[in-house]
C-alpha cells in the first residue's frame, strides 16, 4: 500500500509570513488587482492564447476564461483546442501558442533538447494532482489479468515484446507513470513490452481496434473506456505517486521575460479558477458541463463529472470515493511549483535512459520552475496559502522515498532501469 507526506503545512504563522514577505500584499488582493491591470504593471499582453488538450484537467485554463477570471487580471485568455502533446510543443516553441496546459516532464524535455530542438522553457505554476489512469483491455481481464501482478504473469508467457501499451509523449507524465507502475510489478518497460505514442483523443479507439492492450492517459479517456466496454482501470496514477504533479502552465522562459506583467497575470487568472473549481462539488459539476462541450474536451459530461468529484468504478465491481482525486487547488498545495516535482521527471528521464548522465537536477528546476512570479500571482488573488519549502517529500507505490535531496542517488538506485 502507497502512502504520502508532503512537507507542505500550510499553517497560520507560514501564511502571515508569506504575506509579510510580499509587502502585505494577501491582506490587500483587491488593491494589488487594480495596480497591476492598470498601473505600470499592467500587462504587456492582453490578449493570451493558451493551448489545451481535450483533458478533464484542462479545466482551470478553460474555467478562467469562461468565469471570467482573466478579465480581473486585465487579460484576456483564448484557449485553443490542440491535437497532440506534439502540436503544443510545435506552436509553443513557435510563439504560435503564448503558454499551454503541458505534461510536467514534456517542459523539462524541451529544456534538455530530449523531444525536440532545446528551448529554454518556464514552469509557471501546477495545474493539477492526481487522475490519470492505466487502463487495461477487455481482451485481458478475460485472461484472468485484473492488476499489476497478474499482468506480469500474462506478459512472461509470450515472447518478449509481444504485447503494445501506449502513452501520450516519450519524457511526458503517462509515459513515467506507466513505466514507473510496471517497473513496480516487474515489468521491465523496454524489455518486456512494446511502447507506442498515441494523442489522449484517439487513445480509446485504438485500443478498440486492438493496437494495443493497456495505455496511460488523462481522463475522461479511462472512464470513457469502461462505459464504452472496452477497458477497465487497473491503477490510478494517485496509486503510483499521490497526490503527484500533473499538468502545468508552461511557456517559454523567453514569452515571461518579454511579458512578465502578462505571465503574472495568467497565472493569477488560472489559481484562482482552480480554486473555484475545487471549492464545491456544484462547482465541478458545472465545470464537468461546461468543458465537455464540443470546443473543449467534446464528451458526454458524464464522462467527466464522477471521477472529477473523486468518484471511481474500475469497471471491474469496485467502487470507491478517492482520497487522492483529481485537485486543481486543495488550498494552494496542488499549484506551488516546487522544485522536487520538476526534479522528480529528471530523475526518471536519466533512469529509462532519456539521459545518458545525471544533469544538475536543482539547478535546472530553479531555472524553470518561476517560484517567485508564482507567490505575487497568488499575491494578487489574496488568501492562498504558501508552502515553506521548495521540496516536498512522498512514497511512491514501490515504497521509495522521494525528497529531491539526492537526486543522483535516486535516479540510480532503482533495480528495473533502462541499463538493466
Amino acid at each position: 500500500m502507497s502512502e504520502t507526506k508532503n512537507n507542505t503545512s500550510f499553517s497560520r504563522r507560514q501564511f502571515l509570513a508569506g504575506s509579510a514577505a510580499l509587502g502585505g500584499s494577501f491582506l490587500l488582493p483587491g488593491l494589488m488587482n487594480s495596480v497591476w491591470a492598470a498601473g505600470s504593471d499592467a500587462p504587456e499582453k492582453t490578449t493570451i492564447r493558451v493551448g489545451f488538450i481535450p483533458l478533464t484537467d484542462c479545466a482551470s485554463v478553460v474555467m478562467a476564461a469562461e468565469k471570467g477570471f482573466d478579465k480581473k487580471y486585465g487579460i484576456s485568455i483564448v484557449p485553443s483546442k490542440e491535437a497532440s502533446w506534439a502540436a503544443v510543443r510545435d506552436k509553443l516553441v513557435s510563439g504560435e501558442l503564448d503558454a499551454a496546459h503541458i505534461l510536467y516532464g514534456q517542459v523539462y524535455g524541451l529544456q534538455l533538447g530530449l523531444a525536440g530542438p532545446q528551448h529554454d522553457m518556464a514552469v509557471l505554476m501546477t495545474l493539477n494532482q492526481n487522475g490519470q489512469g492505466i487502463t487495461l483491455a477487455n481482451a485481458l481481464r478475460d485472461a484472468g489479468v485484473t492488476d499489476g501482478t497478474s499482468l506480469k504473469q500474462f506478459i512472461a508467457a509470450s515472447p518478449a515484446g509481444t504485447h503494445t501499451f501506449a502513452h501520450t509523449f516519450p519524457t511526458g507524465t503517462h509515459a513515467m507513470w506507466l513505466y514507473y507502475w510496471l517497473a513496480a510489478s516487474g515489468i521491465h518497460p523496454f524489455n518486456d513490452i512494446r511502447t507506442v505514442v498515441v494523442p489522449p483523443p484517439q487513445m480509446v479507439m485504438n485500443m478498440k481496434i486492438g493496437n494495443m492492450v493497456g495505455c496511460c492517459v488523462g481522463e475522461p479517456w479511462n472512464q470513457r473506456a469502461i462505459s464504452e466496454g472496452i477497458g477497465f482501470t487497473a491503477a490510478t496514477s494517485q496509486e503510483v505517486w499521490p497526490d503527484h504533479p500533473e499538468k502545468v502552465l508552461g511557456t517559454r522562459a523567453a514569452w515571461v521575460d518579454e511579458n512578465p506583467h502578462s505571465a503574472r497575470a495568467l497565472t493569477a487568472a488560472v489559481l484562482e479558477a482552480g480554486r473555484w473549481i475545487d471549492a464545491s462539488d456544484d462547482n465541478r459539476r458545472e465545470t464537468a458541463a461546461v468543458i465537455a462541450g464540443r470546443a473543449y474536451v467534446n464528451t458526454k459530461a458524464e464522462q467527466i463529472v464522477e471521477r472529477i468529484q473523486g468518484n471511481y468504478d474500475n469497471g471491474l465491481g469496485k467502487r470507491w470515493k478517492d482520497d487522492h482525486a483529481m485537485r486543481f487547488y486543495r488550498d494552494g498545495a496542488v499549484n506551488y511549483p516546487y522544485l522536487s516535482d520538476g526534479m522528480w521527471f529528471l530523475t526518471q528521464h536519466r533512469r529509462w535512459g532519456l539521459l545518458d548522465s545525471d544533469p544538475d537536477y536543482l539547478a535546472i528546476a530553479k531555472k524553470i520552475n518561476r517560484t517567485e512570479l508564482y507567490k505575487q500571482a497568488a499575491s494578487s488573488v489574496g488568501n492562498v496559502p504558501l508552502p515553506g519549502s521548495d521540496m516536498r517529500s512522498s512514497t511512491l507505490i514501490d515504497g521509495i522515498r522521494w525528497d529531491g535531496s539526492d537526486p543522483v542517488g535516486y535516479a540510480n538506485g532503482f533495480s528495473v532501469n533502462k541499463r538493466g
